[in-house]
């Protein structure tokens, strides 16, 4: 299908010209394509404007008049104000913005505008605007009557590209764009009509010019729909590919490993883990391939779900192996690993970097001969010397440390091995979904009872010496403790403490008695290594560190976890640090340090009051936005979101991984010629993302 119409350059529009073109293109507006998918930055509902008669101080308003005059007042601080006195039908009232004095050479008189903002007294009424929107020109014929029921339209603009510049493109141009977007459907009517969703010439009339804000969100929704359907139509192929079109391993189970376990274990599993073994069991015994992604908060019992699919594994005579970021992590696997089959038949051979060349030798001779059939170890395992014998199951733990590709090498071989990724990081399903949509998603989202919760409390920076001697007092009872910092070393453009430098102030000041350890990601990694390890063995009592510690380490003896300038961090990182404690016996505490007031309070209030990871997940998503969530090394620079709002379209993001799933499932390639509009928009619009996961 050819797009030229819409994918030609945005100086033929009408009303643009090489050098606005110029100016466009520095905003990313380089198509026509381009402008349809400039997403406006908000909406002024003209119905709920208050003329300037009814205005008292005190009141938010938001009034629309025009310009009567206009210009610069300064102030004998030296601070220039612009101010405007704006007019409508009932009369009038100064509008002041301070500081901004170049607001002089892009206002007129006789402009309309829309202005949102509190009425306060300063020689007479005045609204100084927390914003404002210009809806017409002096000179354009833009009606001045202020009680005129329409939606107005605020796009992100910029100081060369003003926004009476951009509404003027729309206006000349958006009737002749919207048949040319409806010559791009690709999603036939009874799908369409069935999901509640308009054509895209529908769709983006309602973007751009919306008779009521619900209007405008119905537009929004069906192009959130085709971002969300195209981006889950990209992992369909790669989940298709992965796991159907090479036959997978049908293991056969027959309890010798896993009954014998099953029956060993001290306490019953969780409802979550039965029903992610279900799962994983399904999908390991039938000729289709697993690929699943296990989520589950921290000491929900993932390592354990791991080892009974990597038995059901070995008891086929396959071999397994666990893949960790770190080679702390892979010994602690390992152990753990051992401890728990360490009445079975069966032998766990750790592989990593650091090894001595007699056990490597060793760890690979058993690789290779097929008699290490739990294999646990770091990136090592990639490495083209290892030589599996009859690799079945990979198991990738903390899977966002690795990359697509990274986690892809194991499974190109040949019978292609089942996979299993674990991530101890909770996400919201909507977001899980997103990012992942190319593997099957299982949730454990049940603690084991008798997990002793971790008491939470928030205080103020004056408090700080009172909390060193709570410290104190518990590293008194043979305990240890966390002191985390978002910084590594001091800045000047931030007033924040640094680790680096409290660390020498904690061993000098206040902690001369105990034995401290400094850990932050620009150390090397020898000398981070050998700090871990003395702080797993408890010759460091007290562990200065940023948040390079936030995911992995079980450290069983430490009982709290103090964090400085809590209100750095995100709400999913507070979580995974305090997750550092809690995992012994003993009563364990999780202290925030942060300032009395600013936006993040709400923030860790929620932290405070919140266990449950999923939960405080989902809060983050709620409170910071959606934001930069894919990252430019997973998805290039493009946002992968323009429209989708994922705390509200889950509805949409459902349906349109139903129907890309359903859709590759009949038509892998998409060559059936009821697809062809599909396919040539999933051609021209994510090659790039094509290629990422290698379905190009």
């Amino acid at each position: 299908m050819d797009f030229s119409l819409l994918d030609k350059p945005v100086q033929f529009l009408k009303g643009v010209g090489p050098r606005r073109a110029e100016a466009l293109r520095g905003m990313g507006l380089v198509t026509a394509r381009d402008v349809l998918l400039h997403v406006p930055r908000r909406y002024d509902d003209a119905s709920t404007v208050q003329s300037i008669a009814e205005l008292e101080v005190g009141m938010d308003a938001t009034v629309r008049g025009w310009v009567r005059t206009k210009g610069v007042i300064p102030t004998r601080a030296g601070l220039r104000i612009f101010q405007a006195v704006l007019e409508d039908d009932s009369g009038r009232i100064t509008v002041a913005w301070p500081g901004q004095p170049w607001l002089d050479r892009k206002l007129r008189e006789g402009d309309v505008l829309v202005v949102t903002g509190p009425v306060r007294f300063f020689h007479g009424r005045q609204i100084q605007p927390r914003e404002f929107t210009l809806v017409g020109r002096g000179d354009d014929g833009e009606s001045r009557d202020a009680r005129q029921g329409t939606i107005f339209v605020a796009y992100p603009a910029s100081e060369d590209v003003p926004q009476w510049v951009l509404r003027g493109v729309f206006d000349k141009n958006l009737d002749a764009l919207l048949p040319l977007a409806d010559a791009e459907e690709w999603l036939p009517d009874d799908e369409r009509e069935r999901l509640g969703l308009p054509r895209p010439s529908e769709a983006f009339s309602a973007l751009h010019r919306p008779a009521t804000l619900a209007d405008a969100d119905t537009g929004r929704r069906r192009l959130a729909f085709d971002e969300l359907f195209f981006l889950q139509l990209v992992q369909a192929q790669v989940r298709h590919r992965q796991t159907r079109e090479r036959p997978g391993i049908s293991f056969e189970r027959t309890n010798e490993l896993i009954r014998p376990l099953h029956e060993a274990l001290p306490f019953a599993l969780t409802n979550a883990q039965a029903q992610v073994l279900r799962e994983i069991t399904a999908d390991m015994t039938s000729s289709r391939r697993m690929n699943r992604l296990l989520q589950g908060d921290v000491g929900a019992g993932k390592t354990l779900v791991a080892l009974f699919a990597m038995l059901l594994a070995a008891e086929d005579g396959w071999q397994s192996v666990l893949l960790a970021p770190t080679e702390l992590l892979a010994e602690q696997h390992a152990r753990k690993l051992r401890e728990l089959t360490a009445e079975l038949p069966v032998d766990v051979v750790l592989l990593t970097g650091r090894m001595g060349a007699a056990p490597r030798r060793e760890a690979l001779e058993a690789i290779r001969d097929g008699s290490a059939r739990l294999v646990v170890g770091t990136h090592a395992l990639l490495q083209d010397e290892v030589d599996y014998a009859r690799l079945g199951l990979v198991v990738v733990d903390e899977q966002h440390r690795f990359g697509v590709r990274q986690r892809m090498v194991l499974a190109e071989r040949d019978p292609p091995p089942d996979v299993l990724v674990m991530s101890a990081t909770p996400i919201p399903r909507s977001l899980a979904l997103t990012l992942y949509g190319d593997l099957d998603l299982s949730v454990l989202d049940e603690l084991p009872p008798g997990r002793k919760p971790i008491r939470t409390s928030l205080r103020y920076p004056g408090k700080r010496d009172e909390v060193y001697r709570f410290i104190d007092s518990e590293l008194a009872r043979g305990r240890q403790a966390y002191v985390v910092y978002p910084l590594v070393e001091e800045s000047e453009k931030l007033d924040l403490r640094a680790a680096a430098q409290e660390f020498e102030r904690l061993s000098e000041e206040v902690f001369p008695h105990r034995r401290l350890g400094l850990l932050h990601g620009k150390m090397h990694s020898d000398e981070k290594d050998a700090t871990m390890r003395a702080f797993l063995s408890g010759d460091i009592a007290l562990l200065v560190a940023t948040s390079v510690i936030e995911v992995g380490i079980d450290v069983a003896n430490a009982s709290v976890m103090v964090i400085e300038h809590a209100e750095r961090f995100g709400l999913s990182q507070l979580h995974q640090l305090r997750g550092r404690v809690g995992r012994g016996a003993a009563k364990s505490h999780c202290i925030l340090i942060a300032e009395a007031g600013g936006e993040s309070r709400e923030r860790l209030v929620v932290f405070r009051d919140t266990s449950d990871g999923f939960a405080i997940a989902r809060a983050d998503l709620r409170i910071r936005g959606q934001g930069d969530l894919f990252g430019s090394q997973q998805h290039g620079r493009d946002p992968v979101l323009r429209f989708a709002d994922l705390t509200r379209d889950e509805d949409l993001l459902l349906a349109a991984q139903r129907l890309a799933r359903r859709l590759v499932e009949a038509d892998p390639d998409l060559t059936d010629p009821a697809h062809v509009r599909v396919r040539a928009v999933l051609d021209a619009r994510y090659a790039e993302r094509l290629k990422l996961f290698g379905v190009g």
